[in-house]
């Protein structure tokens, strides 16, 4: 099968990005010829697709591309044409690509199917979120983002937002989209309540690359006596309340990380012995820190999707501490089974609440976890294999039963007035 993928960027600057680059490595490795498409970015990986990449926004860009830049749209057509994909697979593509791709795609007559990384369906600022809460306005009004100044750039930005949530919306979208793959039932109920129909979508949760992960045994899995924090070092992230929560403990802290937050977070705890700001680390730098800690928390104030950090920590044996927010309450289990693990895993608690942390995070130091378990029962649910499966069964099913349904249309159609027949319905 011949598949194109398509994400605004081609290096490792996030989670949609590294999950691309997982993903186009898996396919590769069953056999598949995979193509990309992306923004033409400096610090792109090198790809023999990268004559095809659009240039990088101007500023004026900014205010035209999101409808369909003629760029876009030469180069992407040109990329269908030349590579004849099976299957368009997109990604993060609003803006800087633009939805535009997908009725490309859907026009050449790929099947187009798209995982969804944030909530940019139904909110044009990508977060649903509005003064550090959960908002819902633009599910039902568009023009909120610019009466909430919500885009960044101010009204500019929010006017460009509007018109581009007009302009794609959930009655245009899924006449080019196959599919949509949300890898959290909060995002697929998310994007429900802002319109779409639940027919269209299926719940396929992320996956990592286990091979980069140490072999799981006894001995891999003896914890040291601290807990970290994983991410980027801002607001959102609930990192402050953490730090307040963590300074009126004596449980050591690594916080490993970049963001604004760093700073100012650095100079109030510099004298809480108990907390350590290790800055941006490189996977091979904090695998084994994260590895060795008694557990990671996530301390966000925002709603996540599917975070790659939860997924990562349980892979090395490392249960989690989530806010109860978002998606990450459904990769972790506080006791018993459930639908997608089958191991206690870790804890949850209330988003926001320093006194409600504090207490979860002195259960989580008395809890008795077999982080063996946690290891095997995370690699089995996360690894590319058993993604790929899922992946490959829901799009195998889905296709066949949609050609099964137009083969019967073309053979309904040429035949109708046998069916209408009276003699034959008798």
């Amino acid at each position: 099968m011949k598949i194109l993928l398509a994400n605004k960027f081609y290096y490792r600057r996030g989670g949609d990005c590294i999950y691309v680059l997982n993903l186009e490595k898996m396919l590769k490795a069953h056999g598949h010829e995979v193509a990309v498409f992306a923004m033409d970015y400096p610090e792109n990986l090198d790809t023999p697709w990268k004559k095809y990449f659009p240039k990088n926004m101007s500023k004026l860009m900014a205010f035209t591309r999101p409808f369909g830049d003629g760029e876009v749209k030469s180069k992407f057509s040109q990329l269908l044409n030349d590579f004849k994909p099976d299957v368009v697979h997109l990604n993060n593509i609003h803006t800087q690509l633009s939805p535009l791709i997908a009725k490309l795609a859907h026009e050449y007559g790929a099947k187009v199917v798209w995982t969804l990384h944030d909530t940019k369906l139904v909110c044009p600022c990508y977060t649903c979120m509005r003064d550090g809460k959960w908002c819902e306005e633009c599910f039902t009004d568009k023009l909120a983002v610019v009466k909430h100044r919500c885009m960044p750039g101010s009204i500019p930005g929010a006017i460009v937002g509007y018109l581009e949530a007009k302009k794609w919306n959930c009655n245009i979208l899924p006449k080019y989209v196959d599919l949509f793959l949300p890898p959290s039932k909060f995002m697929m109920d998310t994007c429900v309540k802002g319109g779409y129909s639940p027919e269209k979508f299926r719940v396929l949760c992320n996956f990592i690359d286990v091979t980069k992960l140490p072999e799981v045994s006894s001995k891999t899995q003896i914890k040291d006596d601290y807990y970290v924090y994983l991410g980027r070092v801002n607001e959102v992230k609930g990192v402050r309340t953490l730090c307040k929560a963590a300074a009126q403990l004596d449980k050591n802290l690594i916080v490993i990380g970049d963001g604004e937050l760093l700073p100012e977070l650095k100079e109030t705890y510099k004298n809480c012995s108990h907390i350590e700001f290790k800055g941006l680390m490189q996977w091979e730098e904090f695998m084994p820190i994260l590895q060795k800690a008694k557990f990671m928390v996530l301390s966000s104030e925002c709603s996540e999707n599917n975070p790659l950090t939860v997924i990562e920590s349980q892979s090395l044996g490392t249960p989690v501490l989530g806010a109860n927010i978002g998606g990450i309450p459904e990769l972790i289990v506080e006791g018993g089974k459930s639908a997608t693990a089958t191991v206690p895993n870790g804890m949850t608690f209330t988003s926001g609440d320093v006194e409600d942390l504090k207490d979860k995070i002195e259960k989580m130091f008395a809890c008795d976890f077999d982080y063996q378990a946690i290891a095997k029962d995370a690699i089995e649910r996360y690894s590319s294999e058993a993604y790929y499966h899922k992946l490959n069964t829901i799009l195998y099913l889905y296709i066949m039963i949609q050609n099964l349904y137009l083969v019967f249309l073309k053979i309904f159609f040429q035949y109708e007035h046998i069916f209408y027949n009276k003699d034959f319905l008798l």
